[in-house]
């Protein structure tokens, strides 16, 4: 006959309703999650078919209060604006949400609090509260005083960026000047002699590599090259800066650069940008000198391929960044750490990607 409807249930699982579905004791249920191996294989089988049945979810809480691990990675975000976000951090912090995920950890976002934004602080009242199980940092500045501390701490951490000599090597990064060098070989393939590059306050280590990357591979193959001088930005440089953002506020200066070189009596063919917002500022620049963008006209190049770069109009040829592969090789040597394996003690230095599109091609 047919059943009738099940009444619905008082309250979450326990662990004795699996023991007793499974017909085994409430040991064995907790062996089944913490430690298999010590489990028959047939009375394993029992056991996660009544967990699924009975879709039963272990309390956490409990189980980190026995074991000390939180299953919880701190991530000290950057400071960002958020009617103007940073869309390439804002993709790594999808990617890293992703990864840690698949490993089965959250991500818990934490931010200097206003009005002195002091991240070392903040760091000290994370760990103080014992939330997280290991620290992400990112935007990683030359002498850092985030690295130096977590570092005295003995905290575990990882950093998307490369730490400077005689600092703990946790970091995974891209190599900025190779994929400068790249857009350079590109240019100069499409038979571009005279080029130019746009970039960024030079106190960011990344932004200096991506300069001299692409001037050490124009000197190498003979092309004539201009960098203009790095865009001004107010203010110093401090850790988890968003670069993104305070390369908009300086726009206009960027736009006027740009224009004095391409009216010069030996203006450049194309034009390599530090960051796609930048190469916004270069489009302006070459349509405001009554030249075109691309084949033709002045080819330009990006970097971080942002999904801006897709909507312009001849749409942005730029440096994709591996965000993916740079989350996961993150979560991976943080985890490692965390459980005490043996780790590489260098930093881990990841491919970009070249993605070509109209306005170079």
């Amino acid at each position: 006959m047919p059943e009738g409807p099940q009444r619905p249930r008082r309250g979450a699982t326990t662990i004795e309703e699996v023991a007793r579905a499974a017909g085994v004791s409430r040991q064995t249920v907790s062996n089944a999650l913490n430690a298999p191996q010590r489990v028959r294989p047939e009375t394993l089988d029992r056991v996660t078919t009544a967990i699924r049945e009975l879709g039963y979810q272990p309390d956490q809480s409990a189980r980190s209060l026995r074991s000390g691990a939180r299953r919880t990675l701190g991530y000290l975000a950057p400071v960002d604006d958020p009617l103007d976000p940073n869309p390439l951090m804002a993709g790594f912090l999808e990617a890293l949400v992703d990864a840690a995920g698949a490993e089965g950890q959250r991500v818990l976002l934490f931010r200097p609090a206003p009005p002195a934004g002091d991240p070392v602080a903040a760091i000290d009242e994370l760990v103080a509260a014992r939330q997280v199980d290991g620290l992400v940092l990112a935007d990683v500045l030359a002498e850092d005083p985030r690295i130096a501390h977590v570092a005295r701490l003995g905290v575990p951490f990882v950093s998307f960026g490369r730490t400077g000599p005689g600092e703990p090597q946790h970091w995974v990064d891209i190599a900025n000047d190779a994929a400068t060098a790249e857009v350079v070989r590109h240019l100069a393939a499409l038979g571009h002699r005279r080029i130019g590059y746009l970039g960024v306050d030079e106190q960011l280590p990344w932004m200096a590599a991506r300069r001299a990357g692409f001037l050490a591979e124009a000197r190498r193959l003979g092309l004539s090259a201009v960098a203009l001088p790095a865009v001004a930005l107010p203010g110093a440089a401090l850790p988890g800066a968003a670069g993104e953002r305070r390369e908009a506020a300086a726009a206009p200066s960027a736009v006027a650069a740009v224009r004095a070189l391409l009216s010069g009596p030996d203006r450049p063919t194309a034009v390599a940008a530090g960051s796609d917002l930048l190469a916004l500022d270069v489009y302006e620049a070459v349509r405001a000198e009554g030249l075109a963008v691309g084949p033709g006209g002045v080819a330009v190049t990006g970097f971080h391929d942002t999904p801006l770069c897709r909507h312009l109009h001849p749409a942005l040829t730029s440096v994709r960044l591996p965000l993916r592969a740079i989350a996961t090789a993150l979560v991976g040597r943080l985890l490692g750490r965390v459980r005490g394996e043996a780790v590489p003690a260098a930093g881990l230095e990841l491919p970009t990607e070249l993605v070509v599109r109209g306005s170079s091609a």
